[in-house]
């Protein structure tokens, strides 16, 4: 089972990384297909995925995976600047540096009118769409939040738009079950300025 476990962990950052998928679940399931495992296989957790998915890019992704995520993270970091007044924090992938290109920068921002951000976005003359995500709280209550995206070059940013007092609400992450990590524009600051740790490749 453990070898098993592995190789379908393995075979779903590969799908990940290689497909740029950005569906933890979906990855899983057809690396189960791709294995010839059988129905009913027990799925790894997302976090066993996500570490992979690290790995997996520090290994082979090279200077294009380390360009990449550079550049999503001064965006994030941009971004931010942008909705600074909104106390904007950075999670997900570009947060740990998991990331594919099928991966958006997420910000959590916070206001208790969530149009202040939609007039933000206009005065700036940037198209958005908005949509609708469900997150589970900590203390096991769900809540419905508007999420504006829009594109910064050819970079995709999620901002979900919380009500303030959510700032020192914790929320659990869809990836491990534990309170998701959010980054200030100063911990951003600092990625954005790291080289991130790969082995380079030159083909």
């Amino acid at each position: 089972m453990g070898t098993q476990h592995s190789r379908v962990v393995q075979e779903a950052a590969r799908i990940i990384c290689e497909d740029g998928l950005s569906d933890y679940r979906l990855a899983k399931q057809k690396a189960v297909e791709r294995l010839g495992l059988g129905f009913g296989t027990p799925l790894p957790s997302n976090a066993d995925v996500e570490t992979a998915v690290l790995r997996y890019q520090q290994l082979f992704g090279g200077r294009d995976y380390a360009d990449r995520l550079t550049l999503l993270r001064q965006t994030a970091l941009k971004a931010m600047r942008l909705l600074a007044e909104f106390q904007p924090r950075l999670v997900g992938a570009v947060a740990t540096g998991a990331t594919t290109d099928g991966h958006p920068v997420q910000l959590h921002c916070f206001a208790d009118k969530p149009e202040q951000i939609d007039v933000l976005l206009e005065s700036r003359g940037l198209a958005f769409e908005v949509s609708q995500r469900r997150y589970r709280y900590a203390d096991g209550q769900t809540g419905d939040v508007p999420v504006l995206t829009f594109l910064a070059a050819d970079i995709n940013v999620s901002v979900a738009v919380f009500p303030e007092r959510d700032l020192r609400r914790a929320l659990l992450s869809p990836t491990d079950g534990q309170p998701v990590k959010r980054l200030d524009s100063t911990a951003v600051e600092a990625l954005a300025a790291e080289t991130p740790d790969v082995i380079a490749r030159d083909i």
